[in-house]
């Protein structure tokens, strides 16, 4: 079941969470330019350490919104649609985090370069596990449950319409009951590829990479979501224009900012 308490407060934490998230993308940038090395590093592994936990508490909260409505996250009404057209199972997609890499930093070691590599290869086939996972969800929420209902139907007599009520009640909430578990599975298994793709990386950079790493995967969420809003804001505006201008008084059906 869907819950307007459980957007409503996702909503209200995400602002707060990006805007958090903004603040330390200048703090990891900063230092990603500053004199600081990996010899005195124990400034950047504060950072670091500061990021990754900001990171996890994004997906501590998820997971505790999404036991109330794991369906609010498949269609997040709290994003702008350009974070929406970026997501990949209700999160950015692990493989970006590898684009990321060669982007930001141009300094790997061979060794490096063939862990990292390595790592790539591991999350492409976790990725398919989860897309594989969510076409099994997509299968049974389409035919099982639907073949049971019907052939429990077929089975209960015309004078049994009481029982045949309870039963389909109940079949119902066991059908939905186990497709919301598989969606949620599928939400937390996509989570984690995500979360170990961060941590694989970040295990074989330096701190001084790590922090490159880690500010340019903010930058990214932080643009998306500025340029979302903005771009939510000229829709809206060229709508207003358009309607009153065309004498019908119709309203616009656009997204509104959520903040």
């Amino acid at each position: 079941m869907r819950s307007g308490g459980v957007e409503a407060r996702f909503a209200e934490f995400y602002i707060k969470w990006v805007a958090q998230l903004e603040q330390l993308q200048l703090e990891l940038a900063q230092a990603a330019g500053s004199g600081i090395d990996d010899q005195n590093d124990y400034q950047l592994r504060a950072l670091v350490a500061r990021a990754t936990a900001h990171f996890k508490e994004y997906y501590t909260v998820k997971w505790a919104a999404a036991r109330e409505d794991v369906l609010a996250f498949y269609s997040p009404a709290w994003l702008t649609p350009l974070e929406s057209a970026h997501f990949w199972f209700t999160g950015w997609k692990p493989a970006a985090a590898f684009r990321l890499i060669e982007w930001s930093l141009g300094d790997l070691t061979e060794a490096q370069v063939k862990a990292v590599a390595g790592i790539r290869a591991r999350v492409r086939a976790e990725e398919g596990k989860v897309e594989s996972d969510m076409e099994r969800q997509q299968v049974a929420v389409a035919g099982c449950k639907m073949v049971e209902l019907a052939r429990m139907r077929s089975r209960v007599r015309a004078g049994d319409q009481s029982d045949l009520g309870r039963k389909a009640e109940e079949m119902g909430e066991v059908a939905a009951g186990s497709i919301m578990a598989g969606v949620e599975r599928v939400m937390k298994a996509g989570d984690c590829v995500r979360l170990k793709a961060m941590k694989s990386v970040l295990d074989v950079l330096t701190p001084k990479q790590s922090v490159k790493f880690l500010a340019a995967i903010a930058m990214v969420h932080v643009r998306l979501r500025k340029e979302g809003l903005k771009m939510m804001a000229m829709n809206n505006q060229s709508s207003s224009g358009s309607s009153s201008g065309s004498g019908f008084g119709w309203s616009s059906n656009s997204s509104t900012d959520q903040t």
